[in-house]
């Protein structure tokens, strides 16, 4: 491969990224789709301080809206990368579940006490990243479905969980750690504040890194990134267990809410994470996405939520309008991205030792003759 496919690399990146948010207008690009999503989340705010009035706008309630938002939002950062890059995660609820009940146990909990409680943090996070590392292994390099392994994972972590916790609730004995995640900080809940700090940390890993200009070649056209140097099957297991160390996260943080590891924690989550994903703008082919335009799904929701819980609407009503949504999204989604979906879809053409073909974009890096779309790449040394 030539020295110059490391370099190369971000030319790939931007070709995906132009061909997704290129033609469609000022809303397909993401400063609209972000602008849209704002809008929405503002129309909803008015809804509820005309329906529930001074309840919905007490600070108290605000407060409300975070924590919730800060748990699933932690785990649909980690979404929005494996989505973008291509994959999927159905596992990630049974994971988090998995990682607060290793973190509870008996003999967890004994070395907190004996050493401190950032042990028990850590055992979340080692047995989300192990899990996580699973689904990608098995994934890139066992050639599995990601929808079909994760939904394996799904089923097994949930299983261990409940083998490991003899199917009780594990109460947390460290008040230490219990005040610290539960506290805040000028005024702010700890919880908001991981939640925040995760989120800058993801915008900035995907915007602003070689990590993050990978996941976007490689969402958009494997085998374009392949071709340019991208070792697409490594990147592949990276990205799930940066969606298992996001689930250790979570762990940590729902163990601080509720005082407990439990095998029943993250019940739905994966449908949760997904949905917000698919509301912030995030394509499910891959190849286009925002963090900003996930937490802003996540808070759209929980104040969906929130919403109908001071109006007493039923929690069957909350779950039809979310449906609602997803669809909605979906199909402005489909609007707004017009044929780039289709059109970024690799495909083999023939021509010789290099007819390579897919999307529109030149692959840079790769063999005389290899095409991507209708430019011929030059030859590399």
């Amino acid at each position: 491969m030539s020295t110059n496919a490391t370099a190369t690399e971000g030319s790939t990146a931007t070709a995906a990224s132009r061909t997704a948010n290129g033609s469609g207008g000022f809303m397909s690009g993401p400063v609209g789709r972000n602008l849209g999503l704002v809008i929405a989340l503002a129309i909803l705010c008015v809804v509820g301080v005309a329906t529930a009035g001074d309840r919905f706008a007490d600070v108290d309630n605000v407060l409300t809206i975070l924590r919730l938002a800060a748990v699933i939002g932690v785990v649909s950062v980690g979404m929005t990368f494996v989505i973008i890059g291509g994959g999927i995660d159905l596992s990630v609820g049974a994971i988090a579940a998995l990682s607060s009940v290793w973190a509870t146990t008996l003999a967890t909990q004994a070395m907190a006490e004996d050493f401190h409680w950032i042990v028990m943090v850590f055992t979340a996070l080692a047995v989300g990243a192990g899990c996580g590392l699973v689904n990608g292994v098995v994934i890139a390099y066992g050639k599995l479905v990601a929808f079909i392994a994760t939904l394996a994972m799904l089923a097994a972590a949930r299983g261990l969980a409940e083998i490991i916790a003899n199917r009780r609730t594990q109460i947390i004995q460290d008040r230490d750690f219990l005040e610290f995640f539960s506290g805040d900080v000028l005024g702010i809940p700890t919880l908001v504040i991981i939640f925040a700090l995760v989120a800058v940390a993801g915008w900035v890993l995907l915007n602003r890194t070689t990590f993050g200009r990978r996941t976007f070649a490689v969402g958009g056209n494997a085998e374009a990134a392949r071709l340019a140097g991208i070792r697409v099957q490594r990147h592949t297991v990276k990205l799930y267990v940066l969606s298992g160390i996001t689930c250790g996260i979570a762990a940590v943080m729902i163990m601080a809410r509720t005082t407990t590891g439990s095998s029943t924690h993250g019940t739905l989550w994966e449908l949760d994470a997904i949905a917000a994903v698919v509301i912030g703008g995030t394509l499910l082919i891959g190849g286009r996405g925002t963090i900003v335009g996930t937490v802003l799904g996540v808070l759209i929701f929980t104040t969906l939520g929130n919403v109908f819980t001071l109006n007493n609407l039923s929690s069957s009503a909350q779950a039809v309008a979310r449906g609602v949504i997803i669809v909605l999204a979906v199909l402005l989604q489909m609007r707004l991205a017009g044929g780039e979906g289709r059109g970024r879809k690799p495909r083999s053409l023939p021509g010789g030792p290099g007819g390579v073909t897919g999307g529109g974009s030149t692959v840079p890096g790769a063999p005389a003759g290899t095409r991507q779309g209708g430019a011929t790449a030059a030859p590399t040394t």
